[in-house]
Order: structure tokens, then sequence, then C-alpha cells
């Protein structure tokens, strides 16, 4: 065959089928590292998280591994710093403390659905108050100021007008509320403002709690911090005894409350029953610091003889209801305030807390309609009565 006729035989190859391959590039030491990373980063865009070296899957646990080798070499971290756009190299913050380790655990590494970590059934080596709960916590220093609530809860839980229920899920921590953990009542005082920190993985919140102790002491736990306890340690919610049955979607709403006025004022102290019946979102006890500067509180020192908590309604509804049951009955003064001006505080009813109390129940049971106050017989009488 002549050279003519090979030539035109390349000449018919219109797919360039008898083209000679080029050699491909020989690839570099830092082309391999490249690819090798990229194939991380395609394994954290499937699965949303970066792959682990210490799994059972072969595939991920190779891929964890070549992270964590990239990870303890700073040559490696910088020649792939230009590829790195999730944050895979970037070195986490060690935790300060238990509260931001659990709160960190994006990946739930430290869940144990297994059961495998449960040394519930293992001799105690240390009482409660050695506990990692207990390390945290400080002396309250105003405790006295929450004693009483706590005296108060007991004595409820005791006489049936409270009970324990399981605990119902973390949106019930919310401020005012009681709860049990190993053995120990506790109180929510303050629930701090919504924090956002973020991660490579997500945006998490979380809120700096004040929780008051029956010991007298205290602990700025985040709320997810004592959902996570009070789940893994059956802890318990105090609940009024009408909502024993309470389900995870309840809401608590406020409080309403009954204080007793401790004035020296004769046309005030003269007066047995009298009560003023208000409502707040929060604990009463933040309300009244200051009674004496306030009209309000007939410019007088106040204390908390009743708080009932409510949920999935209007507090001041039920604190209107309250107000109208009683109107017959509601103190007329007037005082002149510090300021030089004139008030009528309104919202104190001469009555007894045991009729108030009652009148909480029925209105919570939707009896209340059958019945109106008879302020000389000084009791709730039926409408079939009168």
């Amino acid at each position: 065959m002549s050279d003519t006729d090979f030539q035109s035989i390349f000449d018919s190859d219109e797919d360039g089928l008898l083209d000679t391959p080029e050699k491909a590039p020989k690839l570099t030491s830092s082309d391999r590292l490249e690819r090798s990373f990229l194939e991380i980063v395609e394994f954290y865009l499937e699965h949303e998280r970066p792959p682990r070296s210490d799994t059972r899957e072969i595939a991920e646990r190779k891929l964890g591994a070549r992270l964590d080798g990239i990870l303890a070499s700073d040559d490696k971290i910088a020649a792939l710093k230009h590829l790195d756009e999730f944050g895979l190299l970037v070195e986490p913050e060690a935790p300060a403390s238990l509260d931001d380790l659990l709160e960190g655990d994006d990946l739930g590494l430290l869940d144990d659905d297994s059961g495998l970590l449960d040394t519930s059934d293992l001799p105690q080596r240390k009482s409660p108050e050695a506990s990692v709960d207990a390390a945290q916590r400080v002396r309250a220093e105003d405790f006295e100021q929450f004693e009483p609530l706590f005296q108060q809860q007991h004595a409820e839980l005791a006489n049936g007008a409270s009970k324990l229920v399981a605990f119902p899920g973390m949106q019930h921590i919310v401020e005012g509320a009681f709860f049990v953990l190993n053995g120990v009542m506790l109180f929510i005082a303050d629930v701090g403002e919504t924090e956002y920190k973020t991660t490579t993985v997500r945006v998490n919140r979380r809120e700096r709690l004040r929780v008051i102790f029956e010991n007298g002491t205290e602990s700025s736990m985040y709320r997810q911090s004592l959902g996570i306890r009070m789940g893994e340690g059956h802890g318990q919610a105090v609940v009024p005894a009408e909502f024993e049955s309470i389900l995870a979607d309840d809401v608590a709403t406020g409080y309403v409350y009954v204080l007793r006025s401790l004035s020296d004022d004769p046309q005030i102290a003269g007066i047995a029953d009298l009560h003023k019946i208000g409502f707040s979102r929060g604990p009463a006890e933040d309300r009244i610091a200051h009674a004496e500067k306030q009209p309000t509180y007939l410019m007088a020192p106040v204390e908390i003889v009743a708080s009932y908590r409510t949920y999935n309604m209007r507090t001041s509804a039920l604190e209107n209801l309250l107000h109208r049951v009683f109107a017959e009955v509601r103190l007329d003064v007037s005082q002149v305030g510090k300021d030089g001006r004139r008030y009528e505080p309104s919202e104190w009813y001469i009555v007894p807390i045991e009729v108030i109390d009652q009148a909480v129940s029925l209105i919570a049971s939707g009896g209340i309609i059958d019945f109106v106050y008879d302020s000389s017989a000084r009791k709730l009488t039926g409408r079939a009565e009168l």
C-alpha cells in the first residue's frame, strides 16, 4: 500500500478514530491532594456532615481518616484552603463548659440510643450533690424570695392541688415553671434573651436560664441543656391538678396572683379579707419588688397569698372574669401618691381567699356561669338558689 493510500485513509477518518490519543498530564502531589479533599467535600454535600473516622462504614471511615490526616498538617490545610467552602478545615473551638459541649453536639455524637452508656444500674459512687449539675451551681443570694414558692408547691402537692407529670418537653421550660429533677425541685426564675450560635452545619438557638433549686442554690445552664437532663433523668413537671393530663402542645401563658396588703394605713389595715387580684406573664415576685412606691399596691408592701398558673388561655381573660364575679365588693378608696396626685387603686376586693380559690376552679371547669358571689353570706351561691 502506497503512502497515497495511507493518506487517503487518514483523510477519510472524520471521527478521528485513528488519531493518536494525547498523553494525560502527569498528576502532581498537589493535584492528588486536591482530588482527595474534593471527595470529602462531595461526602459533606450528600450527608450534610463531615465523614467520621470511627464509623463501621468502610467508605466513610476512609474519608474520615483522610480528613483527620489533612487536619493534622498545617501545610495541607494551607494548600486546600481555597477549596474549603464549608469550613471543614476550620478547627473547632474547645467547649468552655459541659453546657457548651452538649450544645455543640450538632451530629448527635453524644446520643446513646443503644443504651450502652446507661450507667443507671451501676453502684453510685458519688452523691447527687457531687454531680456535674451541682458543681456548676452557686448559692442563690436572694433565695429568701423563692423559698415561699417552694413551700407553696410542696403544700399543693401534698393536698392534691398540684400533680407531678412526666416531663412534657422543652417547650414547657418557661419562666415560672416548676420541675423535679433527681428528687430536687427547681424553679425557672428567668429565661434570657435568645442567642444564636453559627456552626459549619447550622445556626443553633439557645437561651440562658436562671434556675433556682430548693436547696438554696442556682444555676445558669442553657435551656436546651436542662431539657436534655430532664429527659435523660426522667424529670417531672409540677402542674395544677386540673392540668394533670397536660399535653406536649399545651402552653403556659402566665399567672393570676392574689396579694394581701401589709399597709399600716388605718383605712386599709382594718379591712378583713382585702385582696388584690392581678395577672402577670412571669412570677408575681418581680412585679411587687417595689410595691411601697406604687399606688396600685396601696403604697405599701404586700405579700403573695396565692398564685395560679394558666395554660392555653389568655391570663388577662381569667383575671377579668374574677373581677366581674367580685365586682360588687371592689374596694372604693383613694390615696395621694408621693407625686401629689390622687389615685383610686383598682383590683382590690373584699373577699376571703378560699372563695377566690373556689372561683378559679369554677372558671377552669367552666362552671362559674352558674354561680354569683353573695357578699352578705361571703360565699359563691348557685344562681338557682337565688
